[in-house]
């Protein structure tokens, strides 16, 4: 692909400061963001979905958490808030993503407990108990398959994920491949033509 897209490791785009205002369960944040990461100027509806119907962990929960494509760090910031006890990686192959994310998780007073990386400098021994994405759809079914048999299989013995895909997209496509790959996948909630994939072994 050409040009600059939000999975561009290093945006040439104008940063172009701004603010994001959401609420999750009650709670409110402002986080910055900036041009040239994904979704930058509101929480993207199918995040705002996934945040909306998905299991948030509980105060209690502890253990390594992922954030995949954490863009300028909502679902890294929402984790890390619900579960203080948590670690969160956030990762992202988009650096101007990773800043943003790293100062966001500071507003949220999660500085230490979010990790933000790029994808290769995620230890390989690091397995995660639950991971959450918004997928990006856009860099097509093959990079997609790519990404997915990388980090699922780092998820924990007894460990969930909480997919996003919108339906036109192939949300529903991706519920059959992730089947035909060996996992056990439940559509948890549908909303706003968005299907919330609950996936574990």
């Amino acid at each position: 692909m050409t040009g600059d897209h939000y999975f561009s490791s290093h945006p040439a785009s104008p940063s172009q400061p701004r603010q994001v205002e959401f609420s999750v369960a009650g709670r409110d944040y402002t986080l910055d963001s900036a041009g040239g990461v994904f979704s930058a100027d509101r929480l993207d509806a199918g995040t705002a979905v996934l945040l909306r119907k998905a299991e948030l962990p509980a105060p209690e929960t502890s253990g390594t958490l992922l954030d995949l494509g954490c863009g300028f760090g909502p679902i890294a910031c929402v984790l890390a808030t619900h579960a203080p006890g948590a670690t969160v990686w956030a990762v992202d192959v988009n650096e101007r993503a990773r800043e943003l994310t790293a100062g966001n998780a500071a507003r949220v007073g999660a500085t230490g407990r979010v990790r933000v990386a790029a994808p290769d400098d995620v230890p390989d021994g690091v397995s995660f108990a639950q991971l959450w994405s918004n997928p990006p759809i856009r860099v097509g079914k093959e990079e997609l398959h790519t990404l997915l048999r990388r980090w699922l299989p780092r998820l924990a013995p007894d460990g969930v994920a909480w997919l996003v895909v919108a339906r036109h997209l192939g949300g529903d496509s991706l519920h059959r491949w992730l089947t035909d790959e060996g996992w056990q996948v439940g559509r948890h909630a549908s909303q706003k033509g968005y299907r919330v994939l609950r996936v574990t072994r």
